[in-house]
């Protein structure tokens, strides 16, 4: 089936892992990010009293849950 593989030194292999580790490290990261600015951006469009209260990430969820509901049965009832 081929060529034979090389064989890995050992430091190789940790530079190999090394590697990935940081290419995972970088993804989870970027992942973070993205789901921090989301959540910034829905923070943004939710009604806060007061002005300057920061949300949670979970009661961000949780309000703009029940503000889609409530806005959602208003429409509903009218």
């Amino acid at each position: 089936r081929g060529a034979p593989r090389t064989v890995r030194t050992a430091e190789t292999a940790q530079r190999i892992k090394r590697n990935r580790r940081l290419k995972a490290n970088n993804r989870e990261r970027n992942r973070m990010h993205n789901l921090n600015a989301a959540l910034d951006a829905l923070r943004d469009v939710l009604p806060t009293f007061p002005e300057d209260a920061k949300l949670t990430k979970i009661e961000t969820l949780r309000f703009a849950h029940n503000y889609i509901w409530a806005l959602t049965e208003t429409l509903r009832l009218a």
